[in-house]
């Protein structure tokens, strides 16, 4: 075996100053630490076996345990998370139309009918997209030989086109795979992606919705008087901390709790609960507005330069080997930015925006996943490395 020398000398250096360190130590302890040292030193020679083994390859030989465990329970946690966001989604959806759509109603009827119409429109793209993105196969190569792939994958020794990776959790391999998202219990493909961007987008436009719609109820009930230290079926404690840290006011008569029908108790319990529902709205969705701006800043910023969630640590990769050469490397599939959103969402005009950006639809995307357009690049003595669009070099 050749191993590399550098790190096998500093290695074996600090081997040998514990072994000196450790020569005052009774002989059985001597050999336990002598024989963890060897076990350590062979572990040691077999993530760095030969010159071409990098640090990222022994990282992810030691990371295989993670691995293993993100294949075995990722296809279970898959359904917990899609009823998760199903049960979220469907209480945050219930109390708009309890709490908060009638306390927009008291201020005003136009503003309601904005809130009907607007509402629903965002309604409607959330889960369309959704139920899409979830159950739409993302796409995979065809069993065939096609002629325009060169290549194998090396799991499912199938075919395997550009842009195409294995999925361990799906078990194939997935056509312009970007990631696989539990959140869906799918992989985000070539057929879903568009799916999936929009729900997020519309997801997060919904949160930022129901949170400015909400604020000024929740303002109410998170600084304001109207709380309750403890549940309603614990009213006499209610009562005591009055007493206590309220002196000047009147505790409440015991009388009204005695009898379970009095209207009292009733009462406070609506009352507890339409409180406990403004809070657990505003901040849930609050919480998923910051979340979910992070994600699409990142898979926005991944769509404008034509690259994946995969393919940008595979061209950062490449990037870095050819400035080693003194060479620019260029992502192939990047069409400029304007063009990268038109074929992602599938548009081309603005009629065309507004029916299958703002509306639901179920138009496929284009392309068949199995070959892609390049990018072609001129290099200007001026101005550098240039894009050619239609024989035309653009910045």
């Amino acid at each position: 075996m050749i191993h590399t020398a550098n790190p096998a000398l500093s290695y074996l250096t600090v081997m040998m100053c514990v072994g000196r360190a450790c020569a005052w130590l009774p002989r059985k302890i001597r050999r336990r630490v002598r024989e963890c040292s060897e076990w350590m030193t062979t572990l040691y020679y077999t993530l760095y076996f030969n010159y071409f083994t990098t640090f990222f390859l022994a990282l992810e030989v030691m990371m295989e345990p993670l691995f293993w465990f993100v294949e075995k329970f990722a296809r279970f946690l898959g359904p917990m998370f899609v009823t998760l966001v199903t049960v979220m989604t469907t209480s945050v959806v219930t109390i708009f139309y309890v709490c908060l759509l009638p306390h927009v109603y008291d201020i005003s009827l136009g503003l309601t009918v904005f809130h009907l119409i607007f509402g629903h429109w965002l309604l409607a793209n959330i889960v369309f997209h959704y139920v899409m993105a979830a159950f739409t196969q993302p796409g995979t190569p065809p069993p065939q030989n096609v002629p325009e792939i060169v290549s194998v994958c090396k799991k499912c020794i199938s075919p395997k086109p550009p842009r195409t990776h294995h999925c361990t959790i799906c078990g194939k391999c997935i056509l312009k795979m970007d990631h696989h998202c539990p959140w869906l219990n799918n992989c985000v493909g070539h057929r879903n992606h568009r799916y999936f961007f929009l729900f997020c987008l519309y997801m997060w436009m919904g949160t930022i919705y129901v949170s400015w719609v909400g604020h000024e109820l929740f303002r109410q009930h998170f600084y304001g008087d109207k709380p309750t230290r403890f549940p309603p079926f614990l009213y006499p404690l209610n009562a005591i901390h009055d007493a206590i840290y309220n002196p000047k006011e009147n505790p409440k008569p015991q009388v009204f709790i005695i009898s379970e029908d009095s209207p009292m108790i009733e009462e406070n319990y609506l009352e507890y609960y339409y409180h406990i529902a403004v809070l657990y709205e505003f901040i849930l969705c609050s919480g998923v507005t910051l979340a979910l701006g992070l994600l699409m800043v990142w898979h926005a910023k991944l769509i404008s330069v034509g690259e994946t969630s995969i393919e940008v640590h595979i061209n950062n990769t490449q990037r870095k080997k050819y400035k080693k050469k003194n060479l620019i490397y260029t992502n192939p599939f990047h069409y400029g930015l304007k063009k990268n959103w038109m074929v992602f969402l599938g548009f081309s005009n603005f009629s065309s925006f507004v029916r299958r950006v703002l509306l639901p639809s179920t138009h496929e995307p284009e392309g068949s996943g199995l070959t892609w357009e390049r990018a072609s690049y001129k290099f200007h003595p001026d101005k550098g490395l240039q894009r050619v669009s239609n024989g035309t070099p653009t910045s």
